[in-house]
């Protein structure tokens, strides 16, 4: 029941003072980097830049990893994107990903009050509301779909509320706020399209640490930041 409450409060909070929260929790950020981990072993980065012209904020990305075992490639991955919002309201965005040698792409522009998305596996509108899939804004914890920034597709999602923990990185202690977030279907939990578990810090919401299963323990973990 105190898990629901505070949910309830955060959710909210979050709903009532969209705004501020940009620009109190991520308006000086600059760069971020994840490095990534399969089972505890390094195999991967994520990088994010941020760049900011008045109204206009720009974001663009790149990761890279690749797990094997037994000499074998399980996945290897490569990701490139750029998304510009205006007054925080995503009005283009374009990835090219190169997964185990099968590309995919999505683009996506803001258009008469809908987002355009023509992407590998989705071509058509969405809601202007809707958020890439992107980890970084806490705000993607209070929506009921997403947008796969892989291939395009439009994806329901739930959001659980799993608590406030405490957690290590780099040793460096957070008090974190952990969430579930996960396709909403009737498929069972490893097959569902969306299946992560992701962490932000209590204080200033910056995207902490995700974890999903993929062949194992794939984690994110927050490496640097910069203001």
């Amino acid at each position: 029941m105190k898990k629901i409450f505070f949910l309830f409060l955060l959710i909210s909070f979050l709903i009532e003072n969209t705004s501020v929260a940009h620009i109190k929790h991520y308006n000086n950020i600059k760069y971020l980097k994840y490095n990534i981990y399969f089972n505890d072993d390094y195999v991967g980065f994520h990088i994010l830049n941020f760049k900011r012209n008045g109204n206009y904020l720009e974001v663009k990305g790149n990761g890279n990893f690749s797990i094997s075992k037994l000499g074998i490639d399980l996945i290897n991955y490569k990701t490139s994107t750029s998304a510009l919002y205006k007054d925080n309201q995503l009005i283009k965005f374009n990835s090219e990903t190169l997964q185990n040698d099968k590309k995919k792409y999505v683009n996506v522009e803001l258009e008469d009050n809908s987002l355009l998305i023509n992407g590998s596996s989705y071509n058509g509108k969405a809601e202007k509301d809707l958020m890439m899939s992107s980890l970084w804004n806490h705000e993607i914890i209070k929506k009921k779909q997403q947008i796969s920034s892989v291939s395009g597709r439009v994806i329901n999602q739930k959001v659980n509320f799993l608590g406030k923990k405490k957690i290590l990185i780099n040793n460096q202690s957070y008090n974190a706020i952990n969430f579930h977030i996960f396709s909403d279907n009737d498929k069972s939990m490893n097959k569902k399209k969306i299946n992560i578990k992701i962490w932000y810090d209590t204080k200033t919401l910056l995207w902490l640490k995700a974890s999903y299963k993929k062949f194992g323990n794939l984690e994110y973990r927050l490496h640097k930041v910069k203001y």
